[in-house]
């Protein structure tokens, strides 16, 4: 079957080019897809040089729905709704999928979801209710990362979780600290960040504070980074400073250049650090599952949407990628009509 595929070729710069696609596996026809962070970082040709030359040409976009074309085991009708699972596994390893060399990623190590079809292995998709709002699904997988993070510090954390602490103003700071009020509604939730006007929106949480106007006894039993880049030094230095002993530090946020972090005061305190990268099949079925039997959440994660763009041609995902750099906090979405 013939199929089109978008790919970047440079910064800013896509190209069409036609593919043969096999009918095999699950073949699914986006129709929702939502930019990342990562998305940005080759579009605007902010990853060193050596990894654009190795990565491009290559479609972007891992966050996105679609639906059923084709699938040869005959478990999806034609038309079901289903989140696409952008981590790929190849072969058995040790570690869980995410977390494996063996894995590759779709719109890091392969191509991504800017394309007509998508063929993908019949584990690499979750069905969707077809009453989940489109928009918000759009970005399920961002959800999935938060979700198997707090999933792996519910099973490591030895202290009481009675005060956790979020890091981070933007997208998945919000998202980490929506669910770690629902799943831990008689803790305190305490989000800090840089910017008033984004801390204003999480509304769901127990105390909110400028990073720079924290008050002198303040005390959380856990702490969360979802800052990245050069920044997340100064949180997590934060972090230390006033997390109790034997706290975890789960950390997110993505930095290109190594991070210093105070080792004295973790050894002191007895502290425990996690890395979170990706998510896995389970996680994708524990945030549907979340989300139907919470479809509150549906109401605050759509606040986190700030463009929905209709692409029907090239110029359009250009203008989408321009609209999202520039906007200063929420997910861009993208209404997939190629």
């Amino acid at each position: 079957m013939i199929n089109i595929v978008y790919r970047l070729k440079s910064p800013k710069f896509f190209e069409e080019s036609i593919d043969e696609i096999e009918l095999d596996g699950v073949v699914v026809r986006p129709t929702y897809l939502s930019i990342c962070q990562a998305d940005q970082r080759y579009y605007q040709g902010s990853r060193p040089a050596e990894i654009l030359d190795k990565k491009l040409p290559m479609a972007l976009i891992h966050e996105g729905i679609g639906e059923v074309v084709f699938d040869s085991e005959n478990n999806l009708k034609s038309g079901d709704k289903v989140v696409m699972i952008p981590n790929t596994p190849f072969g058995d390893d040790v570690c869980r999928a995410n977390y494996s060399y063996k894995s590759k990623f779709r719109g890091s190590g392969f191509d991504g979801f800017t394309s007509d079809l998508i063929k993908l292995e019949s584990d690499r998709v979750v069905k969707l209710p077809d009453n989940f709002n489109n928009h918000v699904s759009a970005f399920i997988e961002l959800i999935t990362v938060a979700y198997q993070g707090i999933s792996k510090f519910n099973e490591m954390a030895i202290t009481p979780k009675n005060r956790l602490g979020v890091w981070g103003d933007g997208n998945l700071g919000y998202i980490t600290a929506l669910l770690l009020k629902e799943l831990w509604p008689e803790s305190k939730v305490i989000v800090f960040g840089k910017h008033q006007e984004n801390l204003n929106l999480f509304s769901f949480a127990d105390e909110t504070y400028r990073i720079h106007s924290v008050p002198d006894d303040l005390v959380i039993d856990h702490g969360f980074e979802c800052v990245g880049s050069s920044a997340s030094q100064s949180a997590i230095e934060q972090i230390i400073d006033l997390i109790n002993p034997q706290g975890t530090i789960n950390l997110f946020g993505v930095s290109e250049y190594p991070v210093p972090i105070n080792t004295r005061m973790i050894l002191e305190k007895g502290l425990t650090i996690q890395g979170n990268s990706r998510s896995e099949r389970e996680d994708f079925v524990g945030v549907v599952e979340l989300l139907t039997e919470n479809p509150q959440l549906f109401e605050h994660l759509e606040k986190l949407i700030s463009n929905v763009c209709e692409i029907n041609s090239l110029s359009d995902l250009k203008e989408a990628f321009d609209k999202d750099y520039i906007s200063k906090f929420g997910k861009t979405v993208l209404k997939w009509n190629k």
